[in-house]
């Protein structure tokens, strides 16, 4: 105790109660000693509280948890056991992390979380499979699992008992383990057991469910499904049990409830065609469904429900005619409600109206007379001893007759529904072992409890007597395996409640008796309950009631009102009534009410649960059996069934009464846990030693509490040993088992304390360190600052004393300068004075002098003036005469030059150039104008000056002339003077109209320039308009092409997906196709051995073909085509133009398919031919002349039909040189098309030639056989003749051989006149075709005549972009018109081909026939090749010849024999070279039998050892050679596409007569399947590997730490025997991987197979590791996060390491390396969130959320994530559009697609080793 007290210090968190919350949480704020009558502690709001502590009264509180313990998967894992821990474990889980699944022991805790939650997908299903109980997150797939192992494991039935209250979700979980059974048991043949065992639920819940104000679906009955299984566990069959149909809801629903819901779907459906006749109209119409007065649910379609009703009907066999007659049962009891009975004036009496609709529709419904059920549904007979008579009933007797009367119908219609299901689930074949799903209801106590709630609660005291005894039996079993002394638990024994119900004179006794008494009532049965249970300590009576009683059950008290109880459990109906229903004319309606003996039901031998009592016999069969007998022997039965089996436990708890999603009432759920179970566990467990650790896991954890002696120890076990009897004084509170260490409750919350306080110590001597390392280089700053502060300090003071020195030293210089300026200045100005003096008087005679030689230059400058005035008047007379000459003849040439131009003008070239500069001409001609109008203003200015210089002149010389006149009188200088002046003043007009003429001139150049410069900027105006229009509209096309470009380039991508989707589906059909075909091969192996007889039989020859495994026939898939070529293709030239490629490629294999029609219909008309040649021939020749005929007649027709063909393909090739010669004078101007029309010629020309060579061919082997048949009739006229005279047998023989050579000239001849008029009508053709050639190279000159003037009016950039549009748009055009006519030119002829090579086949036959015939003595003929004219043997190399004999013997050797091994030192793919050398001889000897004999039991040797060996090296193996032989059929094929690569001699390698094509479709489907096995075979390896390498193993030491773990930490599934499963480390699953990569690259598997392959387990290794993390608690944490990034680096390490990165297989790992991340960072701040939410971009919304809500700390210094963080990253993800997927799926398959990979190797240089066994193989 003192320990105790000792627990309750300052800081310890306890639980207090509380009337609203049931239990608070708070905190000790005083240590609390012995004998302290109240406890300090202080809530989680701050507040006090003293709270009283007493002995008795009101002990200690509960003490909390620590933080790292709430949260855990399993409840016994809380080192405190008691009821708030696990209320507040259950509510954390549940609210914080939406978690609504727990362990407590061996109970699933499965709280109903009203909301659709996707954790139940077939990827969870699949994630749980295989796994043990405690390795995974609580969920009903893992209880399901548990299960199913140890069914198979045990050897035992299971059984899952499913509790709770209605509403809690029993019935979905029920319906969830169903399907984990239905998927991982599925049957191993491909019946639907599985499906109709799914299927029986939607029926169930149509009729035994019902809304109720607690559920909307809640189910009104319980049931018990036993799912049967086979030796193989797969799902056989399944049988139902129910219990206590609620009958009572048929006829009464309490507000806001529902009936059935099987009424309203029926009501809902009503309008359909095939219920017209049932006469129902909405459910509101009718009585028994309007009774609660809301017949909706909200988001259930009643019509939708109904729909799947019926299909699950029709799923379970259940015919049309049964559903039309159960559905008329079921409208007939909604009649039956309507039937409206009016009371009689006495009162005693009723009756009911013969024109009651509803009464005509229940007996029309039901096929009986309505007379008698009108009659007997008011009277009632009775039996006395000596009569019978009939007695009038009431009308409320009346009513409760017919409601009784419904309520018998529906339970009698759900018993044969119940029935009819088990036929369908049952199974002929002997069942191994069962596992039975009991969906029961829970405890129940309501306001008014009645017979159905005491037998509920009656049910619910035997299955907890059973789970306490299962509990205590289970720790037992515990204690004794790990040989631990073992203590009696009490726990609580509910026996004597249940004897009180069910022994001799108790209650049930009591009620059957008093339903015997013919009188008895309620209040009688009441009385006697008072007087003989009164002592027991379970029955109590109310103090004010008379008429009720109380039991005191397991889980609660709970008060009975003893009204109704005789009634209900009579059960009682008038047999009237009963056999009118009887008599029904519909079979079904008879059969229902027919009585069935009772089957006594057989005893278990193992039965653990007895009544301390003996149980009363049953009453004899001529007493109809009540209800409440019914009850306890169908109860005793399902006890005896589940105490033979393993029972597991699901227990459901109802969070709220409000059905709102994920909230909790803690009042609720404490009743619900109370009465359920869960607490007595925790109190069995809490009793003795709950928690448990093994020992490795106990070290780990601990082991910082040891000291470094004690851990030198190798004995992990003597280490803890030690440490415990160190730490835990008290011996009892620990006990040491085998492999596990047991504690008290408690103990491990107090070695946390100690971990925990060990690690605040360690954490305070850290931080003591370092708070000592940080004063220490704090110290060190502060001192290193003072020392510079003192060295600036000193330096300053320097400074200023150096500045002082350096002031008084300047202050000395400034003195001494100082006292120089002023002296130098007195000097200065005594010199400037006397400098000054004598500059006056020099310059005074300086001046003098200078104005001398002013007087004379003055006078030069006059002179000079004169004679220069003189000069220019004489150049300016010159230059003006010489001027007038120029303009005259620059008129002239002007004019001249005007008409050229305007001659030019008019062609379109001056037009364009006059465009082309237009603005720069602009531009000129207004410099020029501006240019000219300066020049202009100067001119003006020069006659201004002049004429003013002229008047002075004139003035000047009049003044002279008057001064002379005055002085001197002589007349002749006066004479002179004048003419001077008249001369002037002539030159004067002249220079005037001069000046006028040049001002005109200007004038009208001005005018004309200016008119010139408006037209101009009119014009540039409507350019700069069109400009900006054409400037618009590119704009507007660029944005239309980028836009293009954007819908081109999201075309491409979608192109691109439904390409991957188109091939994924390809391949997932493929896989189907295998699955079913070795499904086939089973049941023809199974239908072999049931109908095996002795003996051989052997097919027919024509059959084998047709039962080959390669199921494609050579001809019918024509249609699919090469599709991996196709693929190969689009992958070559992009996604536009596959596309547009591959629409070309319809058109052809549409011509293909129409070809080949026509082949038939001439194969059948030779077929005709030939008969009727045969039977003609039979009459008058010998056999050996008949075939000779019918081969003649044959081989005339096939040249008939070679020449109409050679007609038809010359028509087609004029037609197509007409139709290139169009396109090509259509773009004359392109040289680059003109070349490739040229080409295209040269091609053509080239293919008539090949043509021509080949028609000579014909000709040749014509020749052949007409000389063949000469000599075979030579040969016979030589037998002939021995017998003639030898006179007379030379001249006819002569006349013959002359008349045969004059016919075959004559044919010749005919032949060759063909052959002119053919080319003859050819060169008419080509000339044709030529003029037509030349007319449309007219009209296209005229087109883009009128192209070019509409160009030459646009701008420069508008003229550039319409041309490259027009340019593209026909080089597009062109380009698709010519491939689509090439394409079909070289199919013609390949067909033109293909014929050829039948025609020579034909003949070589028949060379080889006569060569038999005349060789037919010789044992084994040899092998010989057939050598045509063409053909040269030297040419054929590289070829390998086999006897059709020995194929087998190849065959068998190549594939059935051969292993990895004994060619892994020669070439790679060795067998594919081998066997594809031996098909090119087949193909080179003409021998399609050989070559498709070859290949098919090629293909199906390959099928048959990958069957039998299923390795990874033998598949690898095989598909490296199917791969590779189909790399060699494309390579050598002869097509272009594959012949780019290919040297000079492979190409002559090529195949030359067959077309393989089908055959490598039928290799690439085998190579895709072989594919899907390789990966399927290598999943399978390292998937057992991935969980354990990837989360489980510690890549880093010492990282991981370890929780405390519950029950649950170890599956009881387990194998502790054999050492439970290995574990496998990072090491092994590289090493692994490594494995794979050495074998497929020894293999000569293609790099980009290898790369797909890695690829694909990547996906695997992240699906599978993504899963587990989203599934598992224990590893969400920082630690697993570190190992997880650290073990995703050394993979992507090792891609790199085998160049395999560039695979994609990196980017499959970017799930689980952002999860890893996710692990990592902070998660508590919004900049947090935000990281969050951008770093993980390729996870899922609800993956990240999984992972947050998951994230576990391992010790106290961690925190958890908390609420609002989650919700605000939910928030900011909600605008991604994630699937609502969690996890990730583990089966999705990439689509693989074998890329063209040619071989390099000359097949003449392949060596076969002689260890192959391969002689009888000859090198050709």
């Amino acid at each position: 105790m003192a320990r105790q007290y000792h627990l309750y210090a300052k800081f310890t968190r306890v639980w207090i109660p509380d009337p609203e919350d049931v239990w608070k949480a708070a905190e000790i704020t005083r240590d609390y000693k012995e004998g302290d009558p109240v406890l300090h502690l202080k809530l989680e709001d701050e507040t006090p509280l003293e709270y009283p502590v007493g002995p008795k009264s009101n002990p200690l509180p509960f003490l909390r948890n620590p933080d790292i313990l709430v949260g855990e998967n399993d409840l016994t894992a809380l080192s405190y056991l008691h009821e708030p821990a696990v209320l507040h474990n259950l509510k954390v889980r549940f609210l914080e992390s939406n978690h609504i699944y727990t362990y407590c022991g061996i109970v699933l805790v499965a709280i109903n979380p009203y909301e659709q939650l996707q954790i139940y997908g077939e990827e969870v299903i699949t994630a749980y499979s295989g796994q043990n109980m405690g390795d995974m997150d609580p969920h009903i797939f893992a209880v399901a699992e548990e299960a199913y192992k140890q069914m198979a494991r045990d050897e035992r039935n299971q059984s899952i008992i499913v509790s709770g209250e209605s509403g809690a979700g029993k019935t979905v979980s029920a319906k969830y383990a169903m399907r984990f059974f239905a998927t991982v048991g599925g049957s191993s043949n491909d019946t639907t057991v599985e499906e109709k065992v799914l299927a029986s639920s939607p029926i169930m819940e149509a009729i035994g469910n019902a809304k109720t104000t607690r559920n909307d679906n809640s189910s009104r009955f319980g049931k018990y499904i036993q799912i049967g299984f086979s030796r193989r566990y797969n799902i056989i069959g399944a049988n139902m049990r129910t219990y206590l149909l609620e009958k009572s809801r048929v006829v009464f629903q309490a507000e806001d409830e529902r009936n059935y819901h099987i009424f309203y779907q029926l009501c809902a459906s009503a309008s359909l065609p095939e219920f017209k006749e049932l006469g129902l109209t909405s459910a509101e119409d009718f009585h028994f469904t309007s009774l609660g007065e809301n017949i909706f649910i909200e988001g259930v379609n009643d019509a939708e429900d109904f729909k799947k009703t019926r299909e699950a009907f029709a799923l379970l066999g259940i015919k049309d005619s049964s559903q039309s007659s159960i559905f008329k049962v079921i409208a007939a009891i909604l009649h039956l409600g309507n039937i409206v009975i009016s009371s009689e004036r006495d009162g005693e009496s009723c009756h009911i109206s013969g024109d009651d609709l509803h009464l005509k529709h229940f007996c029309r419904l039901l096929g009986v007379e309505l007379q008698q059920m009108q009659h007997w549904l008011c009277h009632r007979k009775l039996a006395t001893t000596s009569e019978t008579y009939v007695k009038s009933m009431s009308s409320k007797q009346a009513n409760n007759a017919r409601d009784a009367l419904a309520k018998h119908i529906y339970a009698r219609m759900f018993d044969w529904i119940v029935e009819h299901i088990n036929k369908a689930l049952h199974t002929s074949s002997k069942q191994h072992s069962f596992i039975g799903v009991l969906d029961i209801y829970g405890f129940e106590t309501f306001e008014v409890n009645s017979f159905e709630q005491f037998c509920i609660n009656y049910a619910n005291e035997k299955l907890q007597q059973q789970f306490n005894s299962h509990v205590f039996k289970l720790e037992q079993e515990e204690y004794m395996k790990e040989q631990i002394p073992w203590t009696l638990i009490d726990f609580y024994d509910n026996q004597s409640c249940i004897d009180l119900i069910e022994a001799r004179l108790g209650i049930l006794d009591l009620l059957d008796e008093e339903c015997k008494v013919p009188k008895g009532t309620d209040q009688n049965w009441a009385q006697k309950l008072y007087k003989q249970n009164s002592g027991s300590a379970h029955f109590q009576k109310p103090r004010m009631s008379n008429t009720s009683f109380i039991i005191v059950h397991f889980a609660d008290k709970v008060e009975y009102q003893c009204e109704g109880f005789l009634e209900k459990n009579r059960d009682t109906i008038y047999e009237e009534q009963i056999n009118i229903l009887k008599a029904s004319q519909f079979q079904l309606v008879a059969d229902l009410f027919q009585e069935k003996d009772d089957v006594v039901p057989a005893k278990s031998s193992r039965v653990n649960v007895r009544s301390a009592k003996t149980v009363p016999k049953a009453p004899n069969k001529e007493h109809r059996k009540t209800v409440g007998l019914q009850f306890r022997s169908s109860l005793t039965l399902l006890m005896e069934t589940l105490n033979a089996t393993t029972p597991h436990y699901v227990r459901c708890i109802k969070p709220n009464d409000d059905k709102e999603p994920f909230s909790f009432d803690s009042k609720r759920a404490v009743q619900q846990l109370r009465a359920c179970g869960v607490l007595e566990t925790i109190r069995i467990s809490a009793a003795g030693y709950p928690s448990r650790w093994t020992y490795p896991d106990f070290f780990s954890r601990y082991r910082v509490l040891l000291k470094k002696s004690q851990m030198m120890s190798a004995d992990k076990k003597l280490v803890c040993k030690n440490l415990l009897e160190t730490l835990i004084k008290e011996p009892d509170m620990f006990q040491f088992g085998k492999t596990k260490i047991f504690f008290r409750a408690g103990q491990v919350a107090y070695l946390e304390k100690l971990r925990a306080d060990k690690f605040r110590s360690a954490c305070i001597k850290i931080q003591k360190t370092v708070r000592g390392w940080l004063q220490r280089v704090r110290y060190r700053k502060i001192r290193k600052s003072a020392i510079a502060l003192q060295r600036y300090g000193r330096g300053y003071l320097a400074r200023r004393y150096a500045d002082f020195l350096r002031l008084t030293r300047a202050a000395v210089i400034s003195q001494k300068q100082y006292r120089m300026v002023r002296e130098r200045r007195a000097y200065l100005r005594v010199r400037q004075a006397v400098v000054t003096i004598q500059a006056f008087a020099r310059g005074m005679f300086t001046r003098r002098i200078y104005y001398e030689f002013l007087l004379h230059h003055k006078a030069m400058i006059i002179q000079k003036s004169v004679r220069g005035w003189l000069q220019r008047k004489k150049f300016r007379r010159a230059r003006d005469a010489a001027v007038t000459i120029q303009c005259a003849f620059r008129r002239t040439r002007a004019k001249r030059q005007l008409q050229q131009l305007k001659i030019e003008a008019r062609s379109a070239e001056h037009l364009k150039k006059l465009n082309t500069g237009m603005e720069n001409k602009i531009v000129q001609l207004q410099r020029k104008m501006d240019d000219q109008s300066k020049e202009y203003r100067t001119q003006n200015e020069q006659l201004v000056l002049v004429n003013t210089s002229l008047g002075a002149e004139v003035n000047k010389l009049q003044k002279q002339l008057e001064q002379v006149r005055s002085q001197q009188g002589e007349g002749g200088q006066l004479t002179s003077l004048q003419e001077e002046l008249e001369r002037l003043r002539e030159e004067l007009q002249e220079a005037s109209a001069q000046r006028k003429k040049l001002e005109e001139e200007h004038s009208n150049e001005k005018l004309g320039l200016q008119q010139r410069v408006e037209e101009l900027e009119r014009e540039n105006t409507l350019l700069k308009s069109e400009k900006e229009e054409m400037n618009r509209r590119i704009l507007q096309q660029s944005k239309s092409i980028e836009e293009d470009d954007s819908s081109l380039a999201q075309r491409e991508s979608s192109l691109q997906a439904e390409l991957d989707q188109e091939r994924q589906r390809y391949q997932n059909l493929l896989k189907e196709f295998s699955r079913l075909e070795q499904r086939y091969e089973n049941l023809k192996e199974e239908v072999s051995l049931a109908k095996f007889h002795p003996g051989h039989r052997r097919n027919p020859s024509n059959q084998s073909s047709l039962e080959s495994d390669s199921n494609y026939p050579s001809v019918s898939t024509s249609e699919v085509g090469d599709t991996e070529d196709a693929v190969q293709l689009v992958e070559e030239l992009g996604v536009e133009k596959a596309a547009m490629d591959i629409s070309l490629f319809m058109k052809l294999q549409k011509r293909v398919r129409e070809l080949e029609l026509e082949r038939k219909r001439l194969q059948v008309s030779v077929d005709k031919m030939e008969e009727l040649a045969r039977s003609k021939g039979s009459e008058a020749k010998s056999p050996a002349s008949e075939q000779e005929t019918a081969d003649l007649a044959y081989n005339n027709l096939k040249r008939q039909e070679l020449e109409s063909e050679n007609k038809k393909l010359k028509n087609d090739l004029n037609e197509l040189r007409k139709a290139v010669s169009e396109r090509a004078s259509q773009n004359n101007s392109s040289s680059e098309l003109q070349g490739s029309y040229n080409l295209l010629l040269s091609q053509l020309k080239a293919a008539n030639e090949e043509l021509d060579a080949r028609k000579e061919e014909v000709l040749i082997l014509r020749t052949q056989i007409v000389s063949t048949a000469q000599l075979m009739e030579r040969n016979e006229h030589i037998q002939e003749s021995n017998n003639v005279p030898e006179l007379n047998s030379k001249e006819p023989v002569d006349k013959e051989e002359a008349l045969r050579a004059y016919h075959g000239l004559c044919e010749s001849k005919k032949l060759l006149e063909a052959q002119l008029q053919s080319q003859s009508r050819q060169h008419k053709d080509e000339l044709e075709a030529l003029h037509t050639q030349i007319e449309l190279l007219k009209d296209d000159i005229l087109k883009k005549q009128e192209i070019l003037n509409y160009t030459s009016s646009l701008s420069p950039e508008a003229q550039v972009e319409y041309s490259i549009q027009q340019e593209i748009t026909r080089l597009t055009n062109d380009n698709l018109d010519l491939k689509e006519l090439v394409e079909k030119l070289e199919k013609n002829e390949r067909k033109l081909k293909k014929q050829l090579r039948i025609y020579m086949k034909k003949v070589q036959e028949l060379e080889v026939s006569q060569a038999d015939a005349a060789q037919t003595n010789r044992p084994r003929p040899e092998l010989c090749r057939q050598v045509t004219v063409q053909r040269k043997e030297k040419d054929f190399e590289g070829m390998l010849e086999y006897y059709k004999e020995d194929e087998a013997r190849l065959l068998k050797t190549l594939i059935t024999d051969i292993r990895p091994s004994t060619v892994s030192a020669t070439v790679p793919c060795l067998p594919a070279y081998i066997l594809f050398m031996c098909i090119r001889h087949a193909d080179y000897v003409n021998d399609d039998q050989k070559v498709e004999s070859l290949l098919t039991s090629t293909i199906n040797g390959i099928k048959k050892v990958l069957k039998k060996n299923e390795d990874f090296e033998t598949t690898s193996f095989w598909l490296a050679n199917t791969s590779r032989l189909l790399h060699c059929l494309k390579q050598y094929s002869g097509d272009e596409v594959f012949m780019t690569q290919n040297s000079a001699k492979q190409n002559e390698h090529c195949l030359k007569n067959f077309d393989l094509t089908e055959y490598r479709q039928v290799l690439s489907d085998l190579s895709i399947q072989i594919y899907q096995q390789l990966i399927k075979v290598a999943e399978g390896i390292i998937q057992p590997m991935i969980v354990s390498a990837m989360l489980e193993s510690e890549s880093i030491p010492s990282l991981a730490g370890v929780k405390p773990m519950g029950y649950r930490n170890r599956s009881s599934s387990m194998d502790t025997d054999s050492g439970g499963p290995s574990s496998y480390t990072l090491e092994a699953l590289i090493r692994q991987l490594g494995q794979f990569h050495s074998i497929m690259r020894e293999h000569g598997l293609d790099p980009e197979i290898v790369g797909q392959v890695v690829r694909q387990l990547f996906h695997c290794i992240n699906a599978v590791t993504l899963n587990n993390l989203l599934l598992r608690k224990d590893v969400c944490s920082w630690s697993t996060g570190m190992q997880l990034r650290y073990n995703t680096s050394q993979m992507e390490e090792w891609l790199r390491a085998n160049n395999l990165y560039q695979s994609k297989a990196a980017a499959t790992l970017e799930p689980i390396i952002q999860a890893a991340q996710l692990l990592q960072v902070k998660k508590k701040t919004t900049q947090d969130a935000e990281a969050i939410c951008s770093l993980c971009s390729a996870l899922s919304t609800q993956q990240i959320v999984k992972i947050l809500n998951l994230y576990t700390p391992l010790n106290e210094f961690e925190e958890r994530v908390t609420v609002s963080f989650i919700r605000n990253i939910q928030n900011r993800l909600q605008v991604r559009n994630d699937p609502p997927q969690l996890l990730v799926d583990t089966k999705q398959t990439f689509p693989v697609l074998f890329p063209y990979t040619p071989s390099a190797l000359s097949l003449e240089t392949l060596h076969i080793p002689a260890s192959l066994g391969l002689d009888f193989l000859i090198r050709v």
